[in-house]
């Protein structure tokens, strides 16, 4: 089983407390985050924008080796996913995680790419970790 990590520390209250965030290879390291990064768009990174990251990563990658099955190669997958916070109930939620794909793809077909970018965000890990609806707009150019 392969294990990865990432930390964070911090210290204080909601509003005025401040943390960092780190991962196991340190490509991200001590990066601040809080309050202010998540609600107020201060310089800094906050969670959801750590988990686009990851998702849009992973399907990435997930769509590279199922484009193999069709013996293709991508000239470029570009994935953004766009992570939803929303306030519910006293609290925050994230409901939804929206995938945009661009890709370009030599001699694929319409039908071997929808299939294709379907298969991947059912399946990539980040996405089966998610209980969020996922939905996407794919574009092969």
């Amino acid at each position: 089983m392969i294990k990865k990590s990432g930390s964070a520390k911090w210290t204080g209250n909601l509003k005025e407390g401040k943390g960092h965030v780190s991962t196991q290879t340190g490509v991200i390291s001590d990066q601040p985050y809080g309050f202010n990064t998540r609600f107020e768009g201060k310089d800094g990174t906050n969670p959801e924008e750590l988990i686009g990251a990851a998702h849009a990563s992973c399907f990435s990658m997930a769509l590279s080796m199922i484009l193999e099955d069709y013996d293709l190669v991508a000239d470029s997958i570009e994935t953004k996913a766009t992570v939803f916070l929303e306030q519910k109930d006293g609290g925050f939620h994230v409901p939804k995680i929206h995938l945009d794909v661009e890709c370009v793809i030599p001699n694929a077909t319409q039908e071997q790419f929808e299939e294709a970018t379907k298969t991947a965000k059912e399946n990539c890990p980040i996405s089966k970790l998610m209980t969020a609806e996922i939905t996407m707009d794919a574009k092969l150019s």
